[in-house]
């Protein structure tokens, strides 16, 4: 039991309304009993690309771009609020998509359609279709959309290739509609791999492609590709204090997207198994309250009923007297380090539901190991937002 005192127990007061807003963890990996016995992209490789090794650098260009283009689609999203004096306000976004069936199905990024109230898609030119969400993933920031279109105008299926082998200094091209400029290409290498970015809830997307290929605004949910035409991943983010393209772009690895993409067609959203707890980094109570340990994960609050109350691990409470006594820290998972919440994201994404882990916590001082089972998402309640 550590005994606070009252500019401890405040201190504590506040940071609850931080960890009450934040999500249950219910972190793991996809399983494959949750996919579709058919994915909903496909990995044959596009025809009319002649092997890079004896093609020019301008031959691959265009050949990539003619074969993969009519894929690449403009999606417009368009918002409604209120105004000051009561008039109702429009918004407009754009951004990129990639055909990846020809059921309508369209994958880009969840933040070109989060909060949309009317979504179009463009295929070339002034017409355009409606499009609706069917299934968001915030965690990995992808999203798929369905579009109310003719078959035709989807025959051009960008087909999915393999992330977990580039190298850098591999060619690479993004063809996207920055800043409004439909189907645009620019071609560059892969700079860097295995970077850590955030999506906009804050979750790590873990293993992102760094490239040097121009990405602008309006790029965001476009295929990265390689030179034979497959998609390797999916432009997300720049890091540029202008906001524009400064050679710094990354996009999601298109095996984190082979993993969601099924999940999301069929459920609408990812199915992550839970851990079930209200997870706090002891970092950010550094220098405010002593604790045995400097890194490692709080357990503020255990679900009601979940994995990890089930298996006996505790969460923030107090006595009778009113003294706080703190959570268990959780310091390992199948003796694998936990110092924030990222690494406990990352370590529960390599597993699935009906997993048994070994939690290694700090308690009172004392280390111990406990198994947890690993529930699926309808088992632990979600906390109030």
């Amino acid at each position: 039991m550590y005994r606070l005192s009252a500019r401890q127990i405040l201190l504590i007061a506040l940071l609850s309304g931080v960890f009450a807003a934040g999500t249950v963890a219910c972190i793991g990996s996809l399983s494959s009993r949750f996919f579709p016995k058919t994915a909903a992209f496909t990995e044959t490789a596009p025809a009319g690309i002649t092997d890079p090794s004896v093609a020019s650098d301008e031959q691959n260009n265009v050949e990539v771009y003619k074969a993969i283009s009519p894929g690449v689609v403009l999606i417009t999203s368009t918002s409604y609020q209120q105004g000051f004096f009561g008039q109702v306000e429009e918004g407009q976004g754009s951004g990129s998509g990639i055909v990846i069936d020809d059921q309508g199905d369209i994958l880009t990024n969840n933040h070109v359609v989060e909060g949309a109230q009317r979504l179009t898609v463009s295929f070339g030119g002034e017409h355009t279709y409606p499009a609706k969400v069917i299934g968001q993933d915030p965690d990995t920031d992808l999203a798929v959309i369905k579009v109310q279109a003719p078959r035709e105008e989807m025959s051009t299926i960008v087909p999915f290739g393999d992330s977990d082998h580039l190298v850098v200094g591999q060619k690479v091209l993004a063809i996207g509609n920055p800043f409004g400029f439909e189907r645009t290409l620019t071609t560059g290498v892969i700079s860097g791999l295995q970077r850590p970015i955030h999506a906009r809830n804050g979750r790590l997307i873990e293993g992102a492609i760094q490239t040097d290929a121009s990405i602008n605004p309006g790029n965001s949910g476009g295929p990265l590709l390689d030179s034979h035409g497959r998609m390797i991943g999916i432009n997300s983010q720049i890091l540029s204090p202008s906001g524009a393209s400064a050679g710094v772009g990354f996009a999601v690895p298109i095996n984190i997207a082979k993993r969601i993409v099924p999940q999301l067609i069929q459920f609408g959203e990812v199915r992550r198994p839970k851990l079930g707890i209200v997870p706090y980094s002891v970092r950010g109570l550094t220098g405010q309250i002593h604790l045995p340990v400097s890194e490692g994960v709080l357990i503020y609050q255990t679900a009601p009923g979940g994995p990890a109350e089930q298996a006996g691990l505790r969460g923030t409470s107090s006595n009778d007297a009113g003294d706080l006594i703190l959570g268990d820290i959780i310091v390992a998972i199948d003796s694998q380090k936990i110092s924030n919440t990222d690494d406990l994201f990352r370590i529960l994404d390599s597993h699935q539901v009906g997993d048994v882990v070994k939690v290694e916590v700090v308690r009172e001082k004392t280390h111990m190991t406990v198994p947890v089972k690993l529930a699926p998402p309808d088992t632990t309640r979600r906390p109030r937002q």
